[in-house]
């Protein structure tokens, strides 16, 4: 307790403070220490368990009606009052003070509507009786005036309370009074205190009673004196009455000591008797010790030999071979009708094997020669069935393929292109599926050779089927062959290039893809399957190659179940992988060769047709992406291939062909290769399919600047023509190519190449021309602009050559007869040109061009020679406009 007095008024302050219920009306508070006893036993109180808290008794008015409360509060970290528990008075049955404290400071308070009873109330000690009497006077009066009613008080007596009462007048607040139902607070004189604690805990009739009572005992305690020699006669006869009364009783203390000794007497012979009879029973016990132990090992031996035999008879059932599973094992039939029971007999041996190895098998058996002989003569029927199972497998792949090559009905015939059809084939073999996946688990090697005799049996089917159909297929499409020649130069410009249609050539490739192609993914799958290799599947369950649905579905039809969790759980292996694909090389190697007959035998048809079977192939191509499909993915990859060397070929030829120009006579106009070009690339836009642009972009690189090279070297050839050569032909090549070049990138970057060569042959040849009509004029406009380098312009005018009468003669010589020389300039230009459209634009080019050149010697010599007069530019464009 912190502070001197445990009921004051900073400390109801703070009750009302932290209750925060402004209703609530604090009559008295003070400072208690809690602890808690055990129900049922007194124990010390526990000094050091007591925790501090503030009791604090409230009143609440609502309306006519007032209730009291009783508030547990405690101090929290920061020494703040805090509400820890609410108690209602209405509920209070028991005050009791406490007998095991000395100090009379602890009681307990009983409420009746405690959900536990079991559990012992808290004890509060209070720092001195004054403060506990106060607050149990505070207490029961409360309960007087509200309920009507005093609970039971165990432990101090009523008389005690009124008397102390009396003794002690401190001015304290009370509940006297209830006005109009409300409980009114106020301190209380002495006196009145004293009145109030006598009438409510004693009554007047009461304190008559016990006067009364009393009274009845006369003691005489008057006279002190008188009272004390009293007091000493009594004493003295009391004690001569001892003596007397010890005195009396020595006989009879005798008998009691004979009494003793005789039974000290039998106490002893007792003893005896017990230690004999102990010294009996220790033997006894050691022997029924003996006798247990003797028995427990007895009984312990019996469990052993009983849990030994059920081992040993487990081990020997699972070493005992039952004779049907012998029986399939060394010389059973592997029939179709036969192999539930070989699969059952497969199964019987792997589970026995494995029963045979740790951890299935205990270590302490794996030394036992029995188990040594039985894991031998496991392991002996392991191999002999092995070697069965994979004999006949062998023979049965041979036999099955050996017939389907027998009957022709199988392969296309004349007249009768027909789909390969391995359904049966495969319904035959998913038979010995499950065969296989035991034969795997009892011997992973033997599957080496068995994938080998399959592959070699079946490539021997795809070959034929795919040679037959091959040819079938060529021999029933008819196509007219289109020329290969379309850009030599030795053929008339005439010469009819316009191909006849081809696309039954494509047509028929596309037809051998789309039979093949998934015919052997689905062989590359189910063979993956079938011969029980650890990789993903080809095609998902329900999935689609390139429109086509796979014949068989991976995980139904094969009838295939996983026969461990392991193995059905494993990853991609890459050494798996490795193998399968080097088993597809062995199963599908040869089949090639069919393919690339058709792309040769189309290439000879009409090589363009190699752009569109690129695409058709590219598009199959990019479908193959599963790993069991690797060969696949290679054999389109090498038609690819094959097809881009045979159009590379063709590619070359016309290149040879643009080449051989430049050794042929005198060349002329237009070369015949730019509008065979034009036809050209026409048609290759025709027959490009997917990715295929790349090839056909590639091919217009090369065939343009084999082109343009080659139009160079011929203009070389003639100089004094080389300007109207290749301007004629870039025309032409910009002219024949205009709408496609709107519309194929590749091909509008050469026309802008054109263009410019154009421009450029353009502007020489219209330059000869001007300075072929009017040389000295220029001439001297040359010199000036050279001069002006190192010249003032007002000194040239006196140069050498380049007075103003040298001026005057140059003009007169060069423009007196103007007219005449401008006519001559556009039948010189007409002279030599061959294509006769283009005239129109070239002599507009040429009067532009004169006429700027003109004005830039005009303005030279108003500059040089100011007041010298020569034609002016608007009279010449005027003259040059009017011809």
């Amino acid at each position: 307790m912190a502070k001197p007095s445990a009921d004051d008024g900073e400390l109801r302050r703070a009750c009302t403070a932290a209750i925060e219920d402004p209703h609530q009306k604090i009559v008295m508070a003070i400072r208690v220490a809690k602890s808690h006893g055990i129900l049922g036993k007194s124990s010390k109180l526990g000094r050091q368990m007591a925790k501090p808290r503030v009791l604090a008794l409230s009143m609440q008015s609502k309306g006519q009606r007032t209730t009291a409360f009783l508030h547990v509060l405690k101090y929290s970290t920061g020494g703040v009052l805090e509400p820890a528990k609410l108690y209602k008075l209405k509920y209070l049955s028991k005050v009791e003070v406490l007998t095991n404290d000395p100090s009379g400071c602890t009681f307990t308070l009983g409420f009746d509507n405690l959900r536990s009873q079991s559990v012992a109330p808290p004890q509060w000690t209070m720092r001195n009786i004054d403060d506990r009497n106060r607050l149990l006077l505070c207490i029961l009066n409360t309960c007087k005036d509200v309920l009507g009613r005093l609970p039971k008080v165990v432990g101090i007596d009523v008389v005690e309370m009124a008397l102390w009462a009396k003794e002690n007048t401190p001015t304290a607040p009370a509940q006297s009074k209830v006005r109009d139902g409300v409980p009114v607070a106020f301190a209380v004189s002495e006196t009145e205190l004293k009145v109030n604690v006598e009438k409510e805990l004693v009554s007047q009739a009461e304190e008559e009673d016990m006067e009364a009572l009393l009274g009845t005992y006369v003691i005489g305690v008057g006279e002190a004196e008188a009272f004390s020699e009293r007091l000493k006669r009594e004493l003295q006869a009391l004690e001569a009455a001892n003596v007397h009364a010890i005195l009396e009783s020595e006989p009879l203390m005798d008998g009691v000591m004979q009494g003793l000794e005789s039974a000290t007497n039998c106490v002893d012979d007792m003893d005896e008797w017990l230690n004999i009879f102990n010294v009996k029973l220790r033997h006894m016990r050691e022997d029924i010790e003996s006798i247990e132990s003797r028995n427990n090992k007895l009984v312990m031996q019996s469990v052993n030999n009983k849990s030994l035999i059920e081992e040993l008879d487990k081990l020997l059932e699972g070493l005992n071979v039952p004779p049907e599973y012998a029986s399939s094992l060394t010389g059973g039939s592997f029939d179709e009708a036969r192999m539930l029971q070989n699969v059952e007999a497969c199964e019987w041996l792997t589970g026995a094997l494995r029963g045979l190895e740790a951890p299935n098998l205990d270590p302490a058996y794996a030394n036992m020669r029995a188990v040594k002989e039985k894991r031998a003569e496991l392991e002996k029927l392991k191999t002999t069935f092995v070697r069965r199972a994979s004999e006949f497998l062998r023979n049965y792949f041979a036999s099955l393929v050996d017939f389907m090559i027998s009957d022709k009905s199988y392969f296309s015939q004349r007249g009768q292109l027909k789909r390969p059809d391995h359904a049966d084939l495969r319904y035959k073999c998913r038979t010995y599926a499950r065969l296989l996946q035991h034969l795997k688990s009892l011997d992973k090697n033997c599957l080496g050779p068995l994938r080998k005799a399959y592959c070699s049996s079946l490539n021997l089917l795809l070959r034929r089927e795919a040679r037959e159909f091959a040819n079938e297929l060529r021999a029933s499409t008819k196509a007219s062959r289109n020329p290969t020649v379309w850009l030599e130069g030795s053929t008339g410009s005439g010469q009819n290039v316009n191909a006849t249609d081809t696309s039954t050539v494509s047509d028929a490739y596309a037809k051998m893809l789309t039979i093949f192609i998934p015919l052997l993914v689905d062989e590359s799958s189910f063979f993956a399957h079938f011969m029980c290799f650890e990789v993903p599947t080809l095609v998902p369950p329900g999935g689609v190659v390139n429109g086509n649905k796979p014949e068989y579905d991976d995980d139904d039809d094969l009838g295939i179940m996983d026969i461990d969790d392991n193995d059905s759980k494993s990853g991609k292996n890459s050494a798996e992988l490795a193998a399968l694909n080097e088993s597809l090389q062995d199963l599908l190697d040869g089949i090639q060769e069919d393919f690339y007959a058709v792309v040769d035998w189309a290439y000879k048809i009409d090589p363009l047709r190699c752009i569109s079977m690129h695409g058709i192939t590219e598009r199959y191509l990019s479908g193959q992406k599963a790993d069991a499909a690797g060969f696949v993915r290679l054999l389109l990859g090498d038609l690819e291939a094959r097809i881009s060397m045979q159009f590379g070929r063709f590619v070359d030829e016309a290149c040879h062909q643009i080449e051989r120009n430049e050794r042929n006579v005198r060349q002329v106009g237009v070369l015949s290769y730019i509008p065979r070009f034009a036809t050209l690339a026409t048609r290759m836009e025709q027959y490009i399919q997917g990715q295929s642009r790349d090839l056909v972009d590639q091919a217009y690189t090369k065939f343009v600047s084999i082109m343009f090279a080659t139009l160079e070297k011929i203009a070389q050839t003639d100089p004094k023509y080389a300007d109207i050569f290749l301007l004629e032909n870039y025309a032409a090549f910009q002219n024949s190519l205009y709408d496609l070049a709107n519309i194929v990138p590749t091909l509008a970057k050469f026309y802008h190449q054109a263009s410019e060569a154009y421009e450029q042959a353009c502007t020489r040849h219209i330059s000869m021309i001007i300075y072929y009509q009017f040389e000295r004029l220029f001439q001297f406009h040359r010199r000036i602009e050279d001069l002006m380098f190192t010249v003032a312009p007002e000194e040239i005018p006196f140069q050498l050559g380049l007075s103003k009468m040298d001026l005057r003669k140059m003009l007169k010589s060069s423009l007196s007869g103007v007219d005449k020389s401008i006519a001559a300039m556009y039948k010189k230009l007409q002279k030599n040109l061959t294509s006769e459209e283009l005239l129109p634009s070239l002599w507009d080019k040429c009067k532009k061009e004169f006429v700027d050149k003109y004005e830039s010697f005009a303005q030279l010599v108003a500059k040089i020679y100011p007041n010298e007069n020569i034609p002016s530019v608007t009279e010449m464009r005027e003259l040059l406009a009017s011809m």
